[in-house]
């Protein structure tokens, strides 16, 4: 009897994906646990493994790479060896899925094509039909993707043609989401920024002691962060999320951190960071940024953060207005730590390590004072470090 291969969920938010392409051919074997075909959700991308085995078959309208897909939807069929294909094939979604989600590891580049079993170096959907309209030859070129598989990046950058023509770029599903995001914070909030100056002289001294000592150090980041999440027990109301029509405080701060990727704007969420030492948040922060880099996040790893931080200090930028991760309440931006001459309070001057802080907060939850008085106390603790992120 035919197997029916559905659009699984990634998420439990997820209605609807981008089907990234077949990893196996229509007609060609498949084993229980092999990738099967590739789907982006609104934050990964997932290689989807099939639980069962048989003979791959495409019926007529199977969806193409790019096309977007709901969840339930039917992409196609396993036959077992000399069934007949299925007389009648219905478009309508269905319930249930004969496949698994799993995120397939990251792959560094590679040295030479990665063959399959059959001899044959894999080669995505897109990458095929670009392929076939430049005229290069994908025998001949080093994949950069999964497994070593040939991704459309790697055919453009084999044709000298096409590196001196502007050629359009597709939107993927994280950039739409992201550009979805971004409106729906503009629309939903009303957004108020507060910038201030602190000394980080003894951050970065502290940073200092903590490279000094054996296993990853601390980021600046990750020492704002627990900094942060300090600020945010005495200031519970800046860690809120608009939920309807009432405020939700959760009492522990889950604070995200903005990570740039080859794809896009990712916002992965360390938990309880108040409750977790300064040593394991920088070695969860560090797998969490590697994984958004790899696109190997779960979906649970991008949802439920309480407060955001983005830092652009290592572009050189000094301040910026950074927006809420909506349906957060506030958002904090960090510049550069540059040396300047300060002038001290008994008149003197003296070169010291500076940052500016850029709050961005929502003003229907909270007011201009309680934001400043917020950030007020976080530059306090910036200037004056508490035992909490000391290196022990």
């Amino acid at each position: 009897m035919a197997i029916e291969i559905t659009v699984p969920r990634l998420g439990w938010s997820m209605e609807e994906g981008t089907f990234a392409g077949w990893l196996k051919q229509n007609g060609e074997p498949v084993s229980a646990g092999e990738a099967l075909f590739a789907l982006e959700s609104d934050k990964v991308t997932m290689d989807v493994e099939s639980l069962d085995s048989g003979i791959l078959y495409l019926p007529e309208g199977a969806p193409v790479t790019g096309a977007v897909v709901v969840v339930g939807q039917r992409l196609g069929f396993l036959l077992a060896p000399g069934e007949a294909a299925p007389e009648t094939v219905s478009a309508a979604p269905v319930a249930g899925s004969q496949v698994e989600p799993t995120v397939a590891a990251a792959s560094p580049s590679v040295a030479a094509p990665a063959p399959t079993r059959n001899g044959r170096t894999p080669v995505t959907p897109r990458a095929r039909r670009v392929a076939a309209e430049l005229g290069v030859d994908t025998t001949q070129l080093r994949g950069t993707g999964r497994g070593g598989r040939i991704r459309e990046a790697d055919v453009r950058a084999a044709s000298p043609a096409v590196a001196a023509e502007a050629h359009a770029v597709p939107l993927t599903t994280l950039r739409r989401t992201i550009a979805r995001r971004m409106m729906e914070s503009r629309q939903n909030t009303a957004p108020v920024t507060l910038t201030s100056r602190a000394d980080a002289t003894a951050l970065v001294a502290l940073r200092t002691q903590w490279k000094r000592k054996a296993g990853p150090a601390p980021s600046y980041t990750d020492i704002l962060a627990k900094l942060a999440a300090i600020a945010l027990q005495k200031h519970p109301a800046l860690g809120g999320r608009w939920d309807g029509d009432h405020i939700t405080q959760s009492g522990s701060a889950h604070i995200g951190i903005a990570v740039d990727t080859p794809e896009g704007l990712l916002v992965p969420v360390l938990r309880d960071v108040a409750a977790t030492s300064l040593a394991d948040l920088a070695r969860r922060s560090r797998e969490m940024i590697d994984a958004a880099q790899a696109r190997r996040l779960r979906s649970e790893d991008l949802a439920g953060g309480t407060f955001t931080i983005t830092n652009l200090g290592a572009f050189g930028i000094d301040a910026f207005t950074p927006i809420i991760n909506f349906p957060e309440t506030a958002v904090l931006g960090v510049g550069a730590i540059r040396a300047e001459a300060v002038v001290l309070k008994n008149g003197g001057l003296a070169a010291r390590e500076q940052m500016t802080l850029s709050l961005t907060f929502d003003h229907r939850v909270v007011d201009g004072a309680p934001a400043a008085r917020f950030l007020y106390d976080l530059v306090q603790l910036i200037e004056t470090p508490p035992a909490a992120v000391q290196c022990p």
